[in-house]
């Protein structure tokens, strides 16, 4: 009888850290898109407004959505980290089924380790290239016209 409840237990935790996961997803998508989409860029405002306007969303601007948007990531971190804890024996023994070499096991999880630390900490260790804005041009490189330029850079695109 104890087992069934504490696996009752197990399963209510996890059911709510689903739900709670999902609906802290949900909210980071959904404020990307308002960020994005809705709540405009200086050149974006301009070419829309005809005009450089502030834009607001419940009184607060892009930046300060952007802030949540962030919080909720670092929640949503922190929900994960919880889902994998819950989940560690699963996650093992799936682990262990899918791969059966010790070698290559350890060298998978080393990977998967390496790759993860690159992608988290790099952010911290960037150096942005500065470059004065010219005068009445404001800001003139976004991601989709700068796209090839920053291929070349990484010389992907010859």
């Amino acid at each position: 009888m104890k087992k069934s409840v504490k696996a009752m237990r197990k399963s209510t935790w996890s059911f709510i850290l689903n739900a709670t996961m999902t609906l802290c997803m949900s909210a980071i998508i959904g404020i990307g898109f308002l960020i994005k989409y809705t709540l405009l860029s200086g050149q974006d405002r301009k070419e829309v407004y005809g005009q450089n306007v502030e834009l607001y969303f419940l009184n607060m601007d892009r930046h300060q959505w952007g802030t949540i948007h962030l919080y909720l990531s670092f929640v949503l971190i922190g929900l994960l980290i919880m889902h994998v804890f819950l989940h560690w024996k699963v996650v093992t023994a799936v682990y262990k089924k899918i791969i059966k070499v010790q070698f290559t096991k350890r060298i998978v999880a080393l990977s998967f380790a390496i790759i993860y630390a690159f992608l988290v900490l790099i952010p911290f260790f960037i150096i942005p290239k500065v470059e004065p804005i010219k005068k009445g041009k404001g800001r003139q490189v976004t991601l989709v016209t700068d796209f090839n330029n920053s291929l070349n850079y990484f010389c992907l695109v010859n």
